[in-house]
């Protein structure tokens, strides 16, 4: 695979600071599924702290992507599910943990009125390409 190419802003596209409008790459393709906070017994962490919600997932996000010889480093995509658009800067906080600003990929964040149970207050997946 060669190194993803990452465009912030194509020309006539207003730039965003939190994502790259488009992220290209070839390889084989990893599909993670939107992960929760939970830990590996299954049992939420953070109740009501979206900080620590997100760190939970990121780390769980980290961990599926180990399982098939990726890392963040080949993310090109991220799908955030959040149930109030103020969790967004804790998301923003743990992906800068595993992201540097210089490999962002593509980004989607989207407002929904629930999730699978209500304590969850985000889910996240990933797409990611590494070399085939």
């Amino acid at each position: 695979m060669s190194e993803p190419i990452r465009i912030p802003a194509p020309e006539g596209v207003a730039p965003a600071a939190q994502y790259s409008h488009v992220v290209s790459a070839s390889g084989r393709l990893v599909v993670v599924s939107g992960q929760l906070p939970l830990d590996e017994k299954g049992e939420l962490v953070g109740a009501g702290d979206a900080a620590a919600q997100a760190r939970q997932v990121f780390e769980n996000l980290r961990r599926c992507l180990a399982a098939a010889d990726a890392g963040f480093e080949h993310v090109v995509k991220l799908t955030c599910f959040v149930t109030d658009t103020a969790h967004l800067p804790a998301i923003r906080a743990a992906r800068a943990a595993h992201i540097p600003d210089d490999r962002l990929p593509a980004s989607s964040a989207v407002r929904v009125a629930g999730l699978v149970a209500p304590e969850f207050l985000m889910e996240i997946e990933a797409l990611a390409v590494v070399a085939g």
